[in-house]
């Protein structure tokens, strides 16, 4: 089964400021992590359920896809409903937690 991916406005700001914050020390990096994290959501369209569950105790369909970038990571939350991946958030792994 081929997943659809759904981006939802919050989750596109968080890129998109995840993106600035990095661009403006490291523009170069800035870049190859959004490719990194862009790529990741492709394991997404055929393997969601290989994400960890999210939240303790966990929600149906709620996961989290772990998204290593050198020294620091990000941690996208989605979920599952039928045959659509929603991402909802995006953050850096040394946040203390999604919006």
């Amino acid at each position: 089964m081929i997943f659809r991916l759904q981006f939802t406005e919050e989750s596109e700001q968080d890129l998109a400021e995840l993106h600035a914050f990095l661009a403006s020390a490291n523009p170069s990096a800035a870049a190859k992590a959004l490719t990194k994290i862009r790529r990741a959501f492709g394991l997404l369209e055929d393997f969601p359920y290989a994400c960890r569950k999210a939240l303790d105790p966990p929600e149906p369909g709620l996961r989290e896809l772990v998204i290593s970038f050198g020294r620091r990571g990000y941690v996208a939350l989605f979920r599952i409903e039928g045959d659509m991946v929603s991402i909802l958030s995006v953050r850096q792994q040394r946040e203390s937690d999604y919006h």
